[in-house]
């Protein structure tokens, strides 16, 4: 048993307890800490992913506590994965927060190592009462990192952003009560077990709470009509805290891909049929609805909140296709659209700061220093969110439009995809053109500009290691590939799961039962 595989909660939240106990008021070595520290997750991270290459499920108990008895952790490639993609996004966003950001509020780097404790967490647990637990402390702390900075907007989004999340707890509090109440257990591998052994008399109870947790899960994965509250956080949230944020709706579609698809399907599919049929067309619903809203948006940082809608109506859509080759592709395209989110809410930030008074809004403005710099950064954003050729957003829409032909209506499903592209490509080709074209022409009649001051470097290498993200993608596309292949194999492979976590005798004793 390594204990490598805990090191991802243990860490975070040494470090944020260490950071408010002994350097809450030393803001240097905050962020000296914090960043030392998200580096170090980042390599563990690495270290994790290259163990779970060899295909081998590896439970950590803590206590030494048998499964199904004590708390679990398990690490396959699937949870290596999410835990790799999100300590590269952290380190991205530490290092762009640590050139002022941090300065908004005394908390943010203790409220920043909670949320990657909570993010992973949930990505490692083995227990649907532990994946609550851990929403649950990423949430806190998502809470107080939207809050960052203060103001009018903030507060008065924040509210409704911490409503609908207390609501979506206390379902899935509701959920996890009904789903024990009929099966004894909460272990995922256990569930996978007994939620096939569920007698038809209490299957429908089974059932309920296995929608109700669908629905937990559609509201953090911004699923229509659960969406409303994403647009107004992800739009006023500091522009760190928001490309952080891009993975949080990605948490949602995990829990679905792992205790829907791992855990509910095969042979407790049964238990797990209720909220299916809706998934396709909530999902084309996100997709269009995501796409209006880019014609709509006002101002870039906008422009990236619902481009994280229409990312997960496309993710949604294919998830909705069962079998390996979908999942992969989806997996895919998961990496590609987080990054792309998080380096659109970064260039929003860099040119607010550059543009005077009128910020980050979509109009014409006199030129601005770094434009042509910020330009490249925007077109290659754009490509790969729109799905242009030869981004990594073009590959995975066109993996997606071929593991969409196994769908019994697929044509309308390319039809959504192509025409939500066409209309994305459209509304960012009207971006660029008031942000870069037509303020080089205001800036061609204006005053001179003021002598350029000096500004720190870590926001830009931040934001091009994420811009560059897309670019690498589509380079290593065959390797990647494979990978996420193998890592959709695995997840289908229950047996597996169950065997890792439970070992050889129970799992036959479960099979007896």
């Amino acid at each position: 048993m390594s204990h490598w595989i805990i090191a991802p909660v243990v860490v975070p939240a040494l470090v944020a307890a260490f950071i408010v106990l002994v350097a809450r008021f030393d803001l240097h070595l905050q962020r000296t800490v914090s960043i030392a520290a998200t580096i170090g997750l980042l390599a563990i991270a690495v270290g994790l992913f290259l163990l779970a290459e060899d295909g081998i499920p590896r439970p950590y108990l803590l206590g030494n506590w048998p499964a199904p008895f004590g708390i679990v952790l398990v690490l396959d490639r699937l949870s290596a994965l999410m835990l790799l993609l999100a300590q590269i996004l952290a380190v991205a966003v530490v290092l762009y927060a640590a050139a002022g950001w941090d300065r908004q509020g005394r908390h943010f780097h203790a409220l920043f190592q909670f949320q990657l404790m909570g993010l992973n967490g949930a990505f490692l647990t083995g227990d649907v009462f532990n994946l609550f637990v851990f929403f649950e402390v990423l949430l806190i702390a998502s809470y107080g990192l939207f809050l960052h900075g203060a103001g009018a907007a903030r507060l008065v989004t924040g509210f409704k952003y911490v409503t609908v999340n207390l609501v979506a707890s206390t379902l899935f509090l509701f959920a996890v009560g009904t789903i024990y109440a009929v099966t004894g257990t909460l272990n995922m591998a256990d569930l996978a077990v007994k939620a096939g052994q569920v007698g038809p008399d209490q299957l429908g109870l089974l059932r309920t709470g296995v929608a109700l947790l669908f629905v937990v899960f559609a509201v953090k994965a911004a699923l229509v009509p659960l969406h409303l509250w994403l647009p107004g956080t992800y739009g006023v949230a500091c522009a760190p805290v928001a490309a952080l944020f891009a993975i949080m709706t990605k948490v949602g579609a995990y829990a679905i891909l792992r205790v829907h698809h791992m855990v509910f399907g095969g042979e407790a599919a049964p238990a797990a049929g209720l909220a299916e049929p809706w998934l396709v067309p909530a999902a084309v619903l996100t997709l269009i609805l995501g796409t209006l809203g880019l014609l709509a948006a006002r101002s870039v940082q906008r422009l990236a909140a619902f481009s994280v809608i229409a990312s997960m109506g496309t993710l949604l859509l294919v998830l909705a296709v069962p079998g390996p080759d979908a999942h992969a592709a989806a997996l895919y395209y998961l990496l590609h659209s987080t990054l792309a989110a998080a380096a659109l809410f970064l260039l929003a930030d860099l040119l607010a700061e550059r543009r005077g008074s009128v910020r980050d809004e979509l109009v014409a403005a006199p030129a601005f220093p770094q434009l042509d710099l910020l330009a490249g950064g925007f077109l290659l954003a754009a490509i790969a969110t729109t799905g242009l050729p030869p981004l990594s957003g073009f590959l995975g829409k066109v993996w997606i439009l071929d593991v969409l032909r196994a769908h019994p209506v697929w044509p309308w499903l390319w039809a959504a995809i192509l025409a939500t592209s066409l209309l994305a490509v459209l509304a960012f080709a009207r971006a660029g053109s008031l942000l870069f074209w037509k303020s080089t022409a205001v800036g061609a009649t204006a005053e001179a500009d003021p002598p350029p001051r000096a500004r720190p470097a870590l926001p830009l290498v931040a934001t091009a290691v994420l811009v560059a993200a897309p670019v690498l993608l589509a380079a290593s596309a065959g390797p990647i590939a494979r990978n996420l292949e193998a890592t959709a194999a695995q997840l289908h492979d229950r047996a597996a799961y169950v065997e890792a976590v439970l070992g050889p005798q129970r799992l036959a004793r479960a099979g007896e039962e």
